[in-house]
């Protein structure tokens, strides 16, 4: 991983600042502890539990980033505390490491969260190295996936400086079909209310847990407007800081409405833009499988689907006849004027 990417992460500000918050939150929880830090980069994290308080930190890294973060760990006076060591958390031996750890820190997140991510390398690290009821930063996380229409596909090159472009924008969407795009979308551009496509524990999952995520939604668009892919992006939580204190856990999200992080957004693209009405159904299945050719990457398939054809959930607010009856009907027995009511 070259100096480039490095500097992304580094300059990151949402990212460092979440990180940096949830370890000094915690600074009692990790005062005195030992801390493993799962491909530690340049050395940042693990940095940041030294100035914390920690006795010990490793800090492990396989690439030859792990030169790098040697100096910036000197650079900083912390090499008393902080182990540089150059492994493959697979490959660690318990002379690197003896005994267990009680935290481990880890910025293993990729683009909507599991692609060329390392969640993988931080379960082994978990159940091989870390004591029972140690902490994980981040100890869970959040996939989300919405409708939304996608200007920088479609409208944009409907009219540049008064040429119409369709022809380009047809080729561009013939190249996001091969490769979702990584970019900010705007806030006012998602049409319906996110729903949740996977919630990971980090204290408990397993990589088989993580081979296929599956999601059948029935979305209601909010608003007029065109649906022309879905949206993809990824919350963080940190533990819940121990001891008298109100600080609530910390967050790193990655959604629209939140200042913008290197990882952006995930977006799939529609073949064709459709148009649509408040209350518009839309629904669809995404899956999100493992590759059969890398671990660290992901195959995203979207079927769009009939609404006619799906069972709507309970409640659904979409301005089909069938979920208006149901809605009416609900709500008035809700009310007591069902049959049998006094």
């Amino acid at each position: 991983m070259g100096t480039k990417i490095h500097k992304l992460m580094l300059s990151d500000e949402p990212r460092n600042s979440a990180y940096h918050e949830a370890i000094f939150n915690n600074k009692t929880s990790i005062e005195g502890k030992v801390v493993l830090d799962v491909g530690a980069g340049t050395g940042i994290l693990s940095v940041f539990c030294a100035k914390a308080g920690a006795k010990t930190v490793y800090a492990v890294e396989a690439s030859e980033t792990y030169k790098l973060a040697a100096d910036i760990v000197k650079e900083n006076q912390m090499e008393n505390i902080i182990q540089v060591i150059h492994s493959r958390i697979e490959d660690l031996t318990s002379a690197q490491i003896p005994g267990k750890v009680d935290i481990i820190v880890s910025e293993w997140m990729g683009f909507y969260l599991l692609h060329e991510g390392m969640l993988d390398s931080v379960i082994i690290a978990r159940d091989r190295f870390l004591k029972p009821n140690g902490l994980i930063f981040p100890e869970a996380a959040t996939i989300y996936a919405t409708p939304c229409s996608i200007p920088s596909i479609y409208k944009y090159w409907e009219n540049v400086h008064g040429v119409r472009m369709e022809s380009f924008s047809r080729l561009l969407r013939e190249e996001a079909y091969k490769k979702p795009l990584t970019e900010k979308i705007p806030p006012e551009c998602l049409i319906s209310e996110p729903e949740v496509a996977t919630w990971i524990d980090l204290r408990e999952v397993t990589s088989d847990d993580l081979n296929e995520i599956k999601l059948r939604h029935v979305a209601v668009s909010n608003k007029v407007g065109t649906y022309e892919g879905i949206c993809l992006w990824f919350t963080c939580t940190f533990p819940f800081p121990r001891g008298p204190s109100n600080t609530e856990p910390v967050s790193l999200s990655t959604e629209p409405d939140e200042p913008e992080t290197h990882w952006k957004q995930t977006l799939i693209v529609l073949p064709n833009s459709m148009n649509v009405e408040v209350g518009s159904p839309i629904c669809y299945d995404l899956t999100i499988k493992r590759s059969t050719d890398s671990n660290r990457r992901y195959n995203i398939e979207l079927i769009m689907l009939d609404p006619e054809e799906v069972q709507h959930p309970e409640f659904c607010r979409c301005f089909m006849t069938k979920c208006i009856l149901v809605n009416a009907m609900l709500e008035k027995y809700e009310r007591g004027e069902g049959d049998g009511a006094e």
